[in-house]
């Protein structure tokens, strides 16, 4: 009879056991689906306002305004990273580009703490990430990059044309932000090294 009971015992530790291990599959799982349903929509976003995005620019934009908005991307894009680097140092190795950081931030809360603290640091939101993907991609195949040495307009040159010629407001407000977070982070480097500037 004891024998019997210990082994009624050990089956329902097992039991236990294994309904423990379920439930915590079950709930990997269901935290799997909802990243993947949250990547799914922002890619879906992503590739609507890609889209519209090409759609209000095609014509508007000089070849010129757009390799310099290309470039201004191209600086605020990296510079989100090098700021997220900053703060999660231990990390760098796997996030060799944005693109990871944007896929590895929903499940790394770590990497989401510095992302927020680049995009504040860099006067951006969210949406103008977005924004600059999709204008990055849209735009990478024909675009140049233009170093700051070979940028002939000024910043408010380069705000107007994106007044006169971006249609599409959400692109129009992220852009005037990268150019401006860009030529403030240039102007901080010139403050803070005078001697490398004059």
């Amino acid at each position: 009879m004891k024998i019997v009971e210990n082994k009624l015992q050990t089956l329902e530790t097992q039991f236990k056991d294994l309904k423990s291990s379920l439930d915590k599959l079950a709930w990997k799982f269901e935290r799997q689906g909802e990243i993947l349903e949250n990547q799914m929509s922002q890619d879906i976003e992503l590739l609507c306002l890609r889209k519209g995005f090409c759609l209000s620019l095609l014509g508007r934009l000089t070849s010129v305004e757009t390799n310099l908005l290309f470039s201004y991307t191209c600086e605020t894009l990296a510079a989100l990273r090098c700021l997220v680097i900053a703060e999660v140092p231990d990390l760098a190795e796997g996030l060799p580009t944005t693109a990871t950081i944007l896929r590895r931030k929903a499940r790394h809360p770590r990497i989401q703490g510095a992302w927020e603290a680049a995009l504040q640091g860099l006067g951006l939101r969210e949406g103008d990430v977005r924004a600059l993907c999709a204008f990055f991609t849209a735009h990478g195949h024909e675009a140049q990059y233009y170093a700051a040495a070979r940028r002939r307009l000024c910043p408010a040159d380069m705000a107007a044309a994106v007044s006169r010629a971006v249609k599409d407001e959400r692109l129009r407000g992220s852009l005037l932000r990268a150019v401006e977070a860009v030529e403030e982070s240039r102007a901080r480097r010139r403050a803070d090294s005078p001697a490398l500037h004059s």
